[in-house]
């Protein structure tokens, strides 16, 4: 009789915590949609009111604060658990390009949440979408075409002394460890003069990575770390040093995910 209402009570008690995975779950998706819905209406606003390069940084510290609060308020329901205070070495102001792997939607969050003099070098479609567009052009972020362009104004925010956050990898991770790396980045730091900072990022599982489900609840609780890679200086061929960065980051993730 006892082990019946044991197994009666475990199966009550698994019912139970799935439903609260699954309302956390839904909650945040739907909370981030409404902060970024929020944001990109007041950041359409103040694009119109405010000087381009004041009107930038106000931008981009409201874009750190939202991230920030968000990744605070997943956390605290205890099935988020987050490790991403390496970056805080970053939070000096120095340019640098910042060049992490993509292997989750929110991977611009976790950067975006510790560093508020970042600039992201963002999707044409992404930059044009209703929930994110006005923030995006207030903080001033990049879009990714024409591509000319893009390294043109990608080097004028670095020699100003700004962060530029790029994926090498140009979307999320489909090929693990990594994706064939863009050139676009090494080419941005030779003619810019600057450092590419390396940055790996870990989930616990696939959540948000290419092709997952915004409905799929990951197996909770879900544990995102990221660390600093090495620094390096672009010279010479830029083409022979993106193939060297790709090697260095399958080796470096190779590891990790062997762990």
């Amino acid at each position: 009789m006892n082990n019946a209402v044991d197994r009666s009570a475990v199966k009550i008690s698994a019912g139970l915590r799935s439903l609260y995975e699954y309302a956390v779950l839904y909650v945040s998706l739907a909370l981030f949609g409404m902060a970024g819905l929020a944001y990109t209406l007041i950041g359409a606003v103040l694009y119109l009111l405010l000087p381009r390069r004041f009107g930038a940084r106000v931008g981009r510290r409201m874009m750190t604060g939202i991230f920030r609060s968000y990744i605070a308020f997943i956390k605290s329901t205890g099935l988020f658990k987050f490790d991403l205070s390496a970056l805080d070495a970053l939070s000096a102001d120095e340019a640098v390009i910042i060049a992490p792997n993509h292997p989750g939607l929110i991977d611009v969050v976790l950067v975006g949440s510790r560093l508020n003099n970042i600039v992201c070098i963002m999707k044409a479609d992404i930059q044009d979408n209703i929930m994110f567009g006005g923030g995006a052009r207030l903080a001033g972020y990049i879009r990714n075409d024409p591509i000319g362009n893009m390294v043109r104004t990608s080097i004028t925010e670095l020699k100003q002394g700004c962060q530029l956050l790029i994926f090498p990898e140009g979307t999320r991770t489909t090929a693990q460890p990594v994706n064939e790396f863009k050139s676009a980045f090494a080419l941005i730091a030779r003619k810019a003069g600057v450092p590419v900072q390396t940055v790996f990022i870990n989930y616990s599982s696939a959540f948000l990575g290419k092709g997952w489900p915004l409905w799929k609840k990951p197996q909770f609780p879900l544990t995102i770390q990221v660390k600093l890679g090495e620094r390096f200086e672009v010279s010479g061929d830029t083409k022979s040093f993106v193939v060297d960065l790709e090697k260095y980051f399958r080796e470096q993730l190779g590891q990790r995910l062997s762990k």
